[in-house]
Formats: C-alpha cells, sequence, structure tokens
C-alpha cells in the first residue's frame, strides 16, 4: 500500500484485528489537494455587502465566483458548475443581494430540489445579513409545505427573497399567481440549486414549471435572470438551456480549494454456510456492512455520513449501527441516528440542528443529505451502493472534507449485490475515470407536457408560438378535441370547471398519495404514492419509520391508507410481480444478421401477486401469495430479438433458452445506469422464449414512467457499450450459478426462477459479436 493518507489510515485503524481490508478491498486511489485562486471583489458589489462578507469569515471570492457573478449580474443566464464546497452560494448572493440592496422593489426566487437545503440556504443568507442593519428590509423566507398560513401570508406580502421547491412552485404559487403579481413584476433573479438533480420524469417537469414561471413573470413586467449551480453536471450550459429553454453560459473553472480525498472501493464477502433464493450465495449485505464501517468510523471519532438507496435501508443501517455500539461503546450509541425523506417537518429540523451542531458523529441517510446541505467538518462517507449515477456518487462523495482544517477526507463505496455494482468495484475507470453523465430530461412527452398545457393555459392564455416552441401542438390538438382547451382571439383557455394543478406530481409519483397510520395511536408515519403503495405497503410488508418497525396489516387504495401496527420482526419483505408486455409502436430500428434491436412504445401490466420473507442473513424466509388489482403503463422500452437457430448455433439449447434470457435481462437492467442516469428501479423488463409480438424470442428493458423518461433512449442509443458492460458484469462474477451480484433481481417477479448464468454469458456475447459486426 501506498503512503498513509488520512483516508487510509482510518480505514487501517477501524478494521485493525479483522481481515476486512485485504479480503473485501478492491480498489484505493488518491484524489490530490488543490489551491486556491482568488479574485478582487466586483466593482458593483456595494461596500457594505463587502463587510458583511469579510466579517462572516470571507476575505476574498475564489474566481469562478466573481465569474459567475459577474455574468449574472449584467444580465444572462449562468451555469456553475464546481466543486461540492466551492462556495456556490457566494455566486448568486452577491448579484441577487447588491440588486436588492440597490433596487428597493426588486425579488429574487431560490428553488431547490429538497426543504432541508432550502432551509439551509436561509440559515446561510440570514447568518451573513446578521448584525447589518442596511439589509434587514430583504426578509429572506421559506414558502413550502413545511411552512405556517400565517408565514405564507406574510410572505407573499412582504419578503423579496422565497425560497421554496419545484413542488410549491407548481402547486402554490404559479396556480395562484395572480396573488404574487407584485413579485413577479419585479422578479430579477431565479437561482435553480443542485441542477443535476433534474434528470427524468422529475427533470422534465420541472423544465415544463420554469418555463411557465418565465412567462408569467415576463407576463407581469419582470424579466429575471437564471442562475444554475451544480457539483456534479456535465455540459452544464447545455443542462440549464434544456430546463429553461433559454440560452445559458458555463462557468466550470473552479478556484476554491480541496483537501485531499482517498476514495475506496469494497465489495462485502460471501456469507459461510447461507444461501438465497434457489440456493444462490449470499454476500453480507451493503446495507450490514455499511452499518459496520459506520460504526467503527464513529468509534474512531470520524463524523461520517452513510448514504443508503433507500428509506428501509437508512433504518436499518442506522439501527443496526447503534446495536454494534452498544456492545462496544455503548456511550456513542446516542451519537447515531437517520434521517431521510418522508420525516414529519418536526422530526427533520430536529435531526437537521443535531447534525449542523455536532451533537451526532455518524448519520444514515438518504441522498436528502446527498445535495448541498452545508454540514461542516465531516471526516467520511459510506455510499452503500452505487447510487445510480457518477454524478449522485461524487455528490454523495463531496460532503466528506467540507471545512475540515486539512480538508482531507475518505468515502468509501461499499457495493450491493448487484450486476452493476460488481462491475464498477472491479472495473474502478469506469467509476474514477469517467465523466458525469449529461442529464436525460424529455419535457415533450406527451403524458408530461399536456397536463403543464392545461396549467399554463389556466394560468395565462397559451399562444401558438408557445406551443410550437414546446413542441406541444398533437397535445394541445389531443385536448382540444376532449374539450379540455378552448380557442378564443386571446389564446387557448381551458375549460370551465377544469382546475389542472393537483393533477401532477412532478416528483413522478403514479396517483395520489397514500398515508402510512400506526393503528394503536394513529400516528402518521409517512405517506407513499399510490402507484408504488402495492409493492411496498401491501398486506404484510415491514415498514420502518426513524429505527422503528411496523407490519402493514390493510391497504385501501380507495380512500388511501395504509394500516400498520408496530412488530420487530427478524425478517424483511420485498413484493414479487408479473409483468406482459404488448408492442404499440416501433420507434427505430436495427437488424444485425439473426439479431434486431428495437426502440418500441409498450403498454407494460404489471400485477402484485406475493411477496418473499427474508432473514436479515439474506436467507429466505417463505413466500406469501397477495390477490391485487393490475396496474397498465404505456411507457417506452430498448427491445432486442434473437432467432431460434442463432441461439442454438451459440451453444444454447432451446429448453436453455428461459433460463439464459430471463438472465441476460435481470444483468441488462442492473447494467442500464452504467449508460442512462437513472436507477435500476427506474426500469424494469421481461424476457421471453417466444413474444406474441415477435415471435422471437425477446428481450424487453423498459422505462418504468408513464410515457417514458428517456432512459430506455439511451439504452437503444449506447446498446454496443451497455451490452458489452453487462457480459463482463457477469462473467467476472466469481460465483458458480448465480446470485445477485451478477444475474438475480431483488424484483423478479417469478422468484428468479428460471435462471442460467453460463447461458446468460452466450447470450450477451452473441449480442455484441453481432452488434459489433455490423459496424
Amino acid at each position: 500500500m501506498q503512503n498513509l493518507t488520512f483516508g487510509s489510515e482510518l480505514l487501517r485503524q477501524s478494521t485493525a484485528g479483522t481481515d476486512a481490508m485485504t479480503s473485501c478491498l478492491t480498489h484505493m486511489s488518491v484524489i490530490d489537494s488543490r489551491t486556491a485562486t482568488f479574485a478582487r471583489w466586483p466593482e458593483w458589489v456595494p461596500p457594505e455587502l463587502v463587510t458583511a462578507f469579510i466579517d462572516s469569515g470571507i476575505d476574498e471570492p475564489w474566481t469562478h465566483q466573481v465569474s459567475a457573478a459577474d455574468l449574472a449580474y449584467h444580465g444572462n443566464h449562468v451555469a456553475l458548475c464546481t466543486g461540492t464546497a466551492s462556495g456556490k452560494s457566494m455566486a448568486y448572493q452577491l448579484p441577487i443581494l447588491t440588486t436588492l440592496s440597490k433596487d428597493p422593489n426588486s425579488t429574487a426566487l431560490y428553488l431547490s430540489p429538497t426543504k432541508a437545503l432550502g432551509a439551509d440556504q436561509i440559515r446561510s443568507v440570514s447568518s451573513l445579513l446578521a448584525g447589518h442593519r442596511e439589509f434587514t428590509h430583504l426578509q429572506p423566507c421559506a414558502y413550502d409545505g413545511d411552512t405556517d398560513v400565517e408565514i405564507r401570508q406574510w410572505a407573499r406580502a412582504h419578503s423579496r427573497w422565497i425560497f421554496t421547491n419545484p413542488d410549491m412552485l407548481h402547486i402554490g404559487i404559479l396556480s395562484g399567481h395572480a396573488r404574487w403579481r407584485h413579485f413577479f413584476r419585479h422578479l430579477r433573479y431565479i437561482v435553480i440549486d443542485e441542477c443535476h438533480h433534474y434528470r427524468g420524469v422529475f427533470g422534465s417537469n420541472t423544465a415544463l414549471v420554469l418555463r411557465r414561471l418565465l412567462r408569467i413573470a415576463r407576463s407581469a413586467g419582470g424579466n429575471p435572470v437564471v442562475i444554475g449551480t451544480s457539483a456534479t453536471m456535465a455540459e452544464p450550459a447545455e443542462a440549464l438551456t434544456r430546463l429553461i429553454g433559454e440560452p445559458a453560459t458555463a462557468v466550470t473553472e473552479d478556484g476554491s480549494p480541496r483537501g485531499e480525498r482517498t476514495v475506496a472501493l469494497w465489495e462485502p464477502d460471501f456469507l459461510p454456510a447461507v444461501t438465497g433464493e434457489n440456493g444462490a450465495p449470499v454476500r453480507r449485505s451493503a446495507g450490514s456492512e455499511s452499518a459496520r464501517l459506520l460504526a467503527d468510523f464513529v468509534v474512531e471519532g470520524a463524523r461520517t455520513l452513510c448514504f443508503q438507496r433507500s428509506r428501509r435501508g437508512v433504518e436499518l443501517t442506522a439501527r443496526q449501527a447503534r446495536h454494534l455500539l452498544s456492545q462496544t461503546a455503548p456511550e456513542l450509541v446516542d451519537k447515531v441516528a437517520a434521517y431521510r425523506a418522508g420525516y414529519l417537518a418536526d422530526d427533520r429540523r430536529r435531526l437537521e440542528q443535531a447534525i449542523s451542531d455536532g451533537d451526532l458523529i455518524g448519520v444514515a441517510t438518504t441522498n436528502a443529505l446527498e445535495l448541498g446541505v452545508d454540514i461542516s467538518g465531516l471526516d467520511a462517507v459510506i455510499v452503500g451502493g452505487y447510487p445510480g449515477t457518477v454524478a449522485s456518487f461524487w455528490q454523495q462523495a463531496g460532503r466528506a472534507g467540507r471545512q475540515r482544517t486539512s480538508g482531507d477526507s475518505l468515502v468509501v463505496l461499499v457495493a450491493r449485490d448487484d450486476p452493476l455494482d460488481t462491475y464498477l468495484v472491479h472495473h474502478p475507470e469506469a467509476l474514477l475515470g469517467r465523466p458525469v453523465e449529461a442529464t436525460v430530461t424529455d419535457p415533450t412527452n406527451p403524458y408530461i407536457v399536456t397536463p403543464h398545457l392545461l396549467c399554463a393555459a389556466a394560468e395565462l392564455p397559451l399562444q401558438d408560438s408557445e406551443i410550437e416552441a414546446w413542441g406541444a401542438a398533437d397535445a394541445v390538438a389531443g385536448l382540444a378535441a376532449d374539450g379540455m382547451l378552448k380557442r378564443r382571439k386571446a389564446g387557448w383557455y381551458v375549460a370551465p370547471g377544469v382546475e389542472p394543478h393537483a393533477d401532477i406530481d412532478i416528483r413522478g409519483g403514479i396517483g395520489g398519495q397514500v398515508l402510512i397510520v400506526d393503528t394503536t395511536t394513529s400516528q402518521l408515519l409517512g405517506t407513499v404514492d399510490s402507484g408504488r403503495a402495492m409493492s411496498t405497503v401491501h398486506p404484510g410488508a415491514l415498514h420502518i419509520h426513524q429505527g422503528e418497525s411496523y407490519v402493514v396489516d390493510e391497504l385501501d387504495l380507495t380512500d388511501g391508507l395504509a394500516l400498520a401496527h408496530p412488530e420487530e420482526p427478524d425478517w424483511t419483505t420485498s413484493a414479487r410481480e408479473t409483468t406482459d408486455v404488448t408492442i404499440t409502436d416501433v420507434v427505430a430500428r436495427r437488424t444485425c444478421g439473426p439479431l434486431t434491436v428495437a426502440l418500441v412504445t409498450v403498454d407494460v401490466t404489471h400485477q402484485v401477486v406475493g411477496y418473499l420473507r427474508t432473514l436479515l442473513s439474506g436467507e429466505v424466509l417463505d413466500a406469501v401469495e397477495l390477490d391485487m388489482p393490475p396496474q397498465t403503463l404505456s411507457t417506452r422500452a430498448v427491445m432486442y430479438t434473437l432467432t431460434p437457430e442463432a441461439l442454438e448455433e451459440a451453444g444454447v439449447a432451446v429448453g436453455r433458452f428461459p433460463g439464459a434470457l430471463h438472465a441476460a435481462e435481470h444483468a441488462a437492467i442492473g447494467l442500464l445506469p452504467l449508460v442512462a442516469s437513472c436507477d435500476r428501479w427506474d426500469i424494469g423488463g421481461l424476457s421471453t422464449n417466444q413474444h406474441p409480438d415477435t415471435g422471437l424470442p425477446t428481450v424487453f428493458v423498459y422505462d418504468g414512467y408513464m410515457g417514458g423518461a428517456g432512459f430506455a433512449d439511451r439504452g437503444f442509443a449506447a446498446f454496443e457499450t451497455w451490452i458489452a458492460a453487462t457480459r463482463d458484469a457477469v462473467a467476472s462474477c466469481r460465483c458458480e450459478s448465480g446470485c445477485p451480484s451478477c444475474v438475480q433481481s431483488p424484483k423478479c417477479g417469478n422468484g428468479n426462477d428460471p435462471l442460467d448464468k453460463d447461458g446468460a454469458i452466450t447470450v450477451l456475447t452473441l449480442l455484441s459479436r453481432q452488434y459489433s459486426s455490423d459496424d
């Protein structure tokens, strides 16, 4: 091993007395530190504002802060993309606070993907201005789902800088924009923080919300400048341009200092004498391994964030870390907690304060803390499973090292039992040497743009030029034919009685919200959208809330209620579904001999038919049947077919077709996030040895969102790269006949049966050979 860095020393001390460093560590590398480059304060910044920054400890700005601020102040939309903890907030605070102080009527709007980040930015601005009476009239204020009604009324009447999120902007501001006319008339700046977060369905919805915002502001007399920020965004100017529909200028040269960062890739060992589905070997779970590392780091005094993919994973990791500490360092048990979306407002605020104050040393979290919340002095980050994109990985990794004296830090990626995680920890260049992904959005998706057209027409008459710019002529024609839009001299209006805003969940949720309630206390535990309720809060499902376990007794989709009781079982649950796919249109096709690859539109009908109960060790306890209603999803898929003759010639006999194709489908779903900015839970798949629409052995991988989210399109465009990486991941897995690290899926409706690992390798090799030979 190289000379010990801060990170490698922390890892060595934490695992002392075990062989984990040699058996689990697959790669370690060090990212060197960087010195700062400074610039002069811009001449247009008033002296009293410079004094406020100096009083807060900032004597000089960094070069990128001045570059971005100067562009925005002089009327340019700007996309600032520099590293985490690079002071991007100052880049928009400078022009906003300068303009607000010079023009007593001007206003500004700040948007973030999460309430926590918005609250953090309000604290930052309030702290900056504290003690400077000349700025007290600016009145920055939150306006989100946690804001009391009285404060909302005050903010609408008096605040000149509103902090909110796209959800509240859509449902609570644009829907009643007439009450905000004064604010919009004088709106000078719009900040879109953490721009990389706006991708897929959420990004497409947000893009349309932003375009509606700009048209309303301009109709009121405002002409706002947009400032977008991100630490991890490919082609930032182009990404912001796609969001707002107008040209933007990028600032990417980072002038901030950075401490040394050690990055370790970690693959948990197989558990001895433990088998999972169909006798497959079982690794220590990423959650268990993360909990062990979290507890070890806390014992070493290292302030640590541990990211997990799911709310349940967060709760389990925190609970297991606390259990480990109770046996080795009981005085530290209360220094570890869970933090995730879905908590009630008071719980979130309490935890955020404890994290900020350093009362908590270890925190397990979802990506609710991935974004730019300023948590000072973190020593380490544990990423429990690849988060789906390179951008998210670096965003989470960047939480460590913030404002430490040296800035040195450790980042550990703990691989899940998943084909993509397996591939990345054994091919580190595919993670550490790859640029971040371009955000995938499609605001022209008819399922997304159509309800926004109704909202836009309800807000202001919709003009033909706007319809053309949004590429929405067909959608408008359909709405007019259905009687939802009416043409008048001033433009298109919504029909009387149509109130469209509440029908859009811009996060991509399906249907309304289901409330999860504890039947013993009537306490509201949280919510889940109804489209996912059948797979997450079905009868018998285990639901975890703030470390407490609940078992669901009843799911009532009509009333939107899931009723649960407290229980502490030693098992978890995972839903099992059946799926049928019908092809409705072929968008694009490529034929390479016996192989045809196509991008298609499909109707996917799936039904939850039961669930597995799995012990915490990974061993399957039993399977329970359910009778739930089917759901149909119209979406896009990448599809391939092979002739039976080609499969047999390659060495896959007819009797092996189902297992080979099924295993290849699972592995491909697991690897699609390598080429598309998605999560495997955003996509689904189906394989069959003879599909009725093709008459051939066929595999589908489809977007899990109505109308598609662009992921299948990326799979079609990058098919060769995607399939080659999938083949390598399956072939390099050390298991004999298939496991969750290669061809088993955690959401397989058939209980991962049949699966043929060797057959999958043959199929994937055949795909790669046929596709590349046609170039």
